[in-house]
């Protein structure tokens, strides 16, 4: 996907299901099937990017709010 720009999670998402609408209908040659199962390992890859990004930034969130005020200074 190099030369391709990187489309959103949702973006990917909803390609990748219509890439499994297409390979569970039937009808396509070998090739073609080859070719839409490729195209959705690397929409997968990109869903999974996506994903592992918001867990890391999920995690420095929870880790931030644990972390006491280093001034000191609670809310209440």
């Amino acid at each position: 996907m190099a030369d391709e720009k990187t489309p959103s999670y949702e973006q990917a998402r909803e390609e990748l299901t219509e890439v499994v609408r297409s390979l569970e209908a039937g009808g396509l040659t070998l090739e073609q099937s080859i070719e839409l199962w490729e195209r959705g390992e690397r929409l997968a890859a990109v869903c999974e990017e996506w994903l592992q990004g918001a867990r890391v930034k999920l995690a420095a969130a929870m880790a931030q709010r644990r972390q006491p005020d280093a001034a000191g200074d609670a809310p209440f």
